[in-house]
């Protein structure tokens, strides 16, 4: 087997490993989220012991990363794709954390009637993970095109963040018994305001990877 091929299938596992990191966040985001609609603590805290695995994957694949960047002494597109894995997984990670933040959230509102049903947060969530699943396709695939679209979405996350800020700041006007449990429900909506901003990073490097221009889409 050529050392060119060797590299290839190299390249191909560790944007597997990326993948399946980027599964982890995903379900992560997904069961934070599922135990504060639900207020299920043991889910919570299941995200919460979850949290070890994802940062050791990111160490594993970073460490995968250098050991190839440093063997290979790769050039142009092989090397724009190790950089742009090594950015990918910084930006999975910190998401794993908002995860993380959203499930303690949970718990802290365990013992709290909402003021109302959740609609928004849940929506932000289901509009991150989308985002997430799309922008790692698009990784693979060389997609610079569909990187920028993914990166478009962002915007909806904003304004159901806006719209939770606008319901939090009239809950509390009416009714100072809320106080507590409104900057708990704003700080979990912050968490996953952020995590389309962590998409968008990515997805500025899946530009920068697949074409080698450097953008801002995150404006």
């Amino acid at each position: 087997m050529g050392t060119r091929q060797v590299f290839t299938e190299e390249l191909a596992a560790l944007h597997q490993e990326i993948l399946r990191m980027g599964v982890m966040v995903e379900e992560a985001l997904r069961r934070a989220v599922e135990s504060l609609v639900r207020k299920d603590g043991e889910l919570a805290q299941a995200v919460v012991a979850g949290d070890a695995a994802i940062n050791r994957m990111e160490q594993e694949i970073e460490e995968r990363c250098v050991v190839l960047i440093a063997r290979e002494q790769p050039v142009a597109t092989d090397l724009r794709k190790l950089v742009t894995s090594l950015k990918i997984v910084t930006q999975l990670e910190r998401m794993g954390d908002h995860a993380l933040h959203v499930a303690k959230g949970t718990l802290r509102l365990l013992p709290e009637t909402y003021m109302k049903p959740l609609i928004d947060i849940p929506r932000m969530a289901e509009l991150g993970i989308g985002m997430i699943r799309d922008v790692l396709t698009a990784f693979l695939d060389n997609d610079a095109e569909r990187a920028r679209e993914v990166a478009q979405r962002d915007q909806q996350i904003d304004e159901l963040h806006n719209a939770v800020q606008h319901e939090v700041f009239t809950a509390i006007a009416g009714n100072s018994g809320l106080i507590s449990q409104s900057i708990s429900l704003l700080f979990i909506s912050r968490f996953l305001e952020r995590i389309g901003d962590h998409v968008t990073n990515i997805c500025e490097w899946v530009v920068y990877s697949a074409t080698g221009e450097r953008v801002e889409l995150n404006v």
